[in-house]
């Protein structure tokens, strides 16, 4: 399995790029909540997408919500149990 820094790197620029795209200049720890840097609901589904297609998974419905995408870590932890399900499958 993926190194949990490594997950957490991609995250993280995955999350600049979409701040990069709306010229938002922050400093990005993996605790700082999303919706503070300036990420819009929008910018959250184009998240979730590039999520999706970096991590090659799809996330249920279910597992949609703003406690998932407050923050990279939280991010962190819901890629990281969906790998570890599609390695124990």
């Amino acid at each position: 399995m993926q190194a949990i820094n490594e997950i957490q790197g991609r995250l993280l620029a995955l999350v600049k790029s979409i701040l990069k795209q709306n010229a938002i200049a922050v400093e990005l720890a993996p605790a700082t909540l999303l919706v503070d840097v300036g990420l819009t609901s929008m910018d959250m589904v184009n998240l979730m997408l590039a999520v999706e297609a970096e991590f090659d998974f799809t996330i249920p419905q279910s597992e949609i919500t703003p406690e998932n995408f407050m923050s990279v870590e939280t991010l962190n932890r819901l890629v990281l149990r969906h790998l570890a399900s599609t390695v124990a499958a």
